[in-house]
């Protein structure tokens, strides 16, 4: 046993192992403590209590804190943090030792995962951190009818309204009924530019097709718009709602964002609901972003406009799981950020008719390691603004145009689930100059959005819960105040 953990740590050192190696190590079966000390320890500490990488005792996990996403960090690694990949080094079977090793020890130590911080300190702002809800289940969006009223969607498809910071003790009655399996509900809502003369309230969520044959019914995201009177959904019509033919029985990947552009359009995401080749097909619903006029029409100068092999409604294809959508209030511009595989999130300036090349090209890897594509870049597709390897996990974006955050004018504030994070991202016409961190580990971020009073609210998952920042001061880097 000793000379077979010998032998590990000088291949691990090394930065390989040979598969005669890697044999006589999985015969010796080595203890997960064992293969820790050795792979893991120089690192992470001797009793995982952090070094020159951070403890794993803490409770706080800044890559995904679920044993999948760990176990793919100890697998493929991430390269922009140091951590090196372990899959020539060590088996799947040993990094599980290892993981089962790590987990005990967290759960022996008591640690508990410490709450969101009650501030933060940027580049820019000292910033005040707010709970105004908890206790919601998989909040999901959330955007604002007026300076004192919000409303928060949950996914199992209920409608929340917080009213002067205060959550209303019963969701809005009659909201339409979703299949909540999988990544599929209730998802986002959007209020109506012109509300305040309109009343029309936006969501967008999994619809089953009950009336389907089989066990299994199939699915699609459907857009429909309604109005609130004495805290019921009234009105309700249904905006986009694909052929029946094309909906699909798998739970995952709905896309679902909405947005306005200047211009009135209306803007929203279909992700390629497992079936990555369909997002290349113009005939197919899914994989796409799709523009449609408020009222559902047709816009007449959409790029697939009076093809017979093409849906109207279609604005771009190739996107593989678009959960992001935001407008520059500038320019106008539509930006969007998706999930991508393993590695390869990506950020998107949105250009009518424009192929965005998943599955063909994409930076990311299968789940499982595999090959989704040998090509980064092709001919007639699109390239990113951006991408995230590994991914952080991407999620609801929002362009900031608040008059207290006035540092912060048409940046980017990008949230992320996986990495449990709010990034604040400077772009300079179509490319990122900079990315910032300014929340980290209160929760996987599902949606990002300012209020009317210029407050940035986050929506969290575990724990569920809707977060305020506010700022406390202006920070002045060249403040003889912020040196000393």
């Amino acid at each position: 046993m000793k000379k077979a953990i010998t032998t590990l740590k000088t291949f691990l050192t090394a930065g390989a192992l040979c598969s005669t190696t890697l044999n006589t190590i999985a015969q010796q079966q080595p203890t997960g403590a064992e293969l820790y000390a050795t792979a893991c320890a120089q690192c992470h500490g001797a009793q995982l209590q952090g070094g020159q990488a951070q403890s794993l005792v803490d409770a706080v996990w800044q890559f995904g804190s679920g044993r999948s996403h760990i176990f793919r960090n100890v697998k493929y690694g991430i390269s922009d943090f140091a951590m090196p990949a372990f899959e020539e080094a060590l088996s799947d079977d040993a990094i599980n030792r290892i993981l089962d090793f790590v987990f005990e020890s967290e759960k022996s130590s008591g640690a508990q995962k410490p709450p969101a911080p009650e501030k933060l300190f940027t580049l820019d702002y000292e910033v005040k951190v707010e709970k105004v809800a908890e206790g919601l289940d998989i909040p999901w969006a959330i955007d604002f009818l007026d300076e004192h009223r919000a409303l928060v969607t949950e996914r199992p498809g209920r409608v929340r309204l917080i009213s002067s910071g205060h959550l209303h003790p019963t969701p809005i009655v009659g909201i339409p009924e979703v299949v909540h399996e999988g990544q599929g509900g209730l998802l986002d809502v959007s209020i109506d530019p012109d509300y305040a003369s309109t009343g029309w309230i936006y969501l967008s969520y999994s619809h089953l097709l009950n009336d389907a044959e089989g066990d299994r019914k199939p699915a699609m995201t459907r857009i429909v718009r309604g109005r609130l009177k004495d805290h019921h959904w009234v009105d309700q019509e249904t905006i986009f709602e694909a052929p029946h033919d094309l909906y699909l029985t798998t739970r995952h990947h709905y896309g679902s964002r909405i947005v306005f552009d200047p211009n009135g359009y209306l803007y929203f995401s279909i992700g390629d609901r497992g079936n990555s080749n369909q997002a290349q097909d113009i005939t197919r619903p899914n994989g796409k972003i799709h523009r449609i006029h408020k009222d559902g029409s047709i816009p007449t100068d959409n790029p697939f406009v009076g093809r017979d092999d093409a849906i109207p409604s279609i604005f771009t294809f190739g996107n593989r799981n678009p959960q992001g959508l935001a407008v520059h209030p500038g320019t106008g511009q539509v930006w969007e950020a998706e999930h991508g595989p393993m590695g390869g999130d990506e950020l998107n300036l949105i250009r009518g008719g424009s192929n965005y090349g998943w599955p063909s090209i994409t930076y990311g890897r299968n789940y499982d390691g595999g090959i989704v594509s040998d090509f980064r870049t092709r001919e007639g597709m699109a390239a990113p603004a951006l991408y995230w390897k590994p991914s952080i996990a991407v999620c609801g974006i929002h362009f900031a145009n608040s008059p207290l955050f006035p540092k912060w004018k048409n940046k980017l504030l990008v949230g992320a689930l996986k990495f449990e994070e709010v990034r604040l991202l400077d772009i300079q016409d179509d490319r990122v100059m900079h990315q910032e961190i300014i929340l980290k580990n209160a929760g996987r971020v599902r949606d990002v959005n300012s209020a009317p009073d210029g407050a940035i609210y986050v929506v969290t998952n575990g724990p569920d819960a809707v977060l305020k920042l506010t700022p406390i001061r202006d920070v002045n880097l060249d403040s003889e105040e912020f040196i000393r």
